[in-house]
């Protein structure tokens, strides 16, 4: 009997031994299969850039400075996503996330949960770091806009390093598609519009047939240019990409064009003549968001000094709702009313007559070439500016300068 109560206690032991190993190796099966399908938890998937600064602390912390860091943190993108949400009636909550946090296209169930971050004023996710870009495998050209494809769940991070350093961390993999523009124009192509805008609404323009491109430049040789340094702590220093991404923000906009400038009294009346040359191989400025654009200013300075006449030339694009309003905000934009945005390498010639000073031998000419700060309707702007923690001073509300003219003109008798 005892034998008997043995032999049944070992083969339900057995059996529940049996039963464990399946359904563990079901559950095993099912990690598996979720991770092939990108579907791993998402601070799995898409590890924090602050886990990555444990190796990288030099890239994490350009990166921190970069605008990039803040696609989520912008109180100008927590104003506007929140326009968004009231004009789209809650559909398609993805839509901005795209290109702001462009792991959405992973895990789009989790959009209601992206919005809430965002909203909350702090995200304690990330929009654009280091797994959004560097397990993108490949970008499909052939989608508008282009798509990425990611390879989530295999623990390898793709760059533009063929000696990457064996590490315990991750798989390190050398993919050409990170010395390439391709890399970003996922989400520096085109933004969505309510209307079929087309062409007419990319943010690049012609940039492939600029002789910056045709020259062999890519997107990285300005915005990601190469430095002297350590990718990751403690390695020899190499040639390392700068992941500051300089444009608007920092000192490369100081590059982005130039002024030639001529003056001619004509008696009681002068003419200014500037030519405005874009250096860059894009659109100047790039026309998202809806309310991006650079400003010609001029100022002219007569007796003491005293401002005695100012003009203004605008580069940007005007767009109209389904209303036949203006709006600012691109996913309202059925229409473009004005384009006045820099094409590639173009030179603008603008020409500003003004009354010649009275009373004084000679006046100053002041010119500058500014992104201007934002613009919208005021509740927008109220919005924005309760947002941030700097109130008014923040720095959405200032012009950036990216270049200067000034000189004296003598007026002879």
């Amino acid at each position: 009997m005892n034998r008997d109560k043995a032999w049944r206690k070992g083969v339900i032991v057995g059996a529940v031994g049996m039963v464990v190993l399946l359904v563990g190796l079901s559950l095993e099966s099912g990690r598996a299969e979720e991770a092939a399908k990108g579907k791993l938890p998402l601070e799995k998937a898409f590890p924090l850039a602050a886990k990555c600064k444990r190796c990288h602390e030099r890239v994490y912390e350009e990166w921190e400075t970069s605008p990039l860091s803040r696609s989520l943190h912008s109180p100008a993108f927590r104003a506007a996503i929140d326009q968004y949400l009231a004009f789209s009636g809650g559909k398609d909550k993805a839509l901005c996330l795209r290109c702001h946090a462009p792991h959405i296209k992973e895990y789009p169930d989790l959009a209601e949960s992206f919005i809430k971050q965002v909203q909350s004023g702090d995200p304690s996710i990330d929009g654009v770091a280091c797994a959004q870009c560097h397990l993108i495998k490949e970008v499909d050209r052939t989608a508008h806009p282009p798509m990425p494809k990611y390879d989530v769940g295999s623990k390898t991070l793709y760059g533009p390093y063929k000696d990457a350093a064996p590490n315990l961390a991750h798989q390190s993999a050398d993919l050409d598609l990170f010395r390439k523009s391709s890399l970003c124009l996922n989400c520096h192509l085109t933004v969505p519009t309510a209307g079929n805008l087309g062409t007419s609404n990319d943010l690049l323009g012609s940039w492939e047939t600029s002789k910056a491109v045709k020259s062999g430049k890519e997107c990285q040789t300005c915005h990601m240019p190469e430095q002297l340094g350590e990718s990751a702590n403690g390695e020899n220093k190499r040639k390392v990409a700068n992941h500051t991404f300089p444009g608007r923000v920092g000192k490369l906009r100081q590059e982005a064009a130039k002024l030639e400038v001529t003056s001619e009294v004509q008696g009681e009346k002068t003419k200014v003549t500037v030519k405005v040359h874009s250096l860059v191989p894009h659109s100047l400025p790039t026309t998202h968001p809806g309310w991006a654009s650079v400003a010609l200013d001029l100022t002219i300075k007569g007796k003491n000094l005293r401002t005695v006449h100012t003009d203004r030339r605008v580069y940007g694009r005007k767009y109209l709702d389904a209303k036949g309003q203006p709006t600012v905000f691109d996913f309202e934009a059925v229409k473009v009313a004005e384009d006045t945005v820099l094409k590639p390498e173009e030179t603008r010639v603008e020409t500003f007559t003004f009354p010649t000073p009275k009373d004084t031998k000679s006046f100053d000419v002041e010119l500058s070439l500014n992104y201007a700060p934002v613009a919208g309707p005021s509740a927008f702007l109220q919005r924005i500016e309760a947002e941030s923690p700097k109130g008014a001073q923040d720095p959405v509300f200032e012009a950036v300068p990216i270049t200067k003219y000034a000189e004296n003109v003598p007026i002879s008798k």
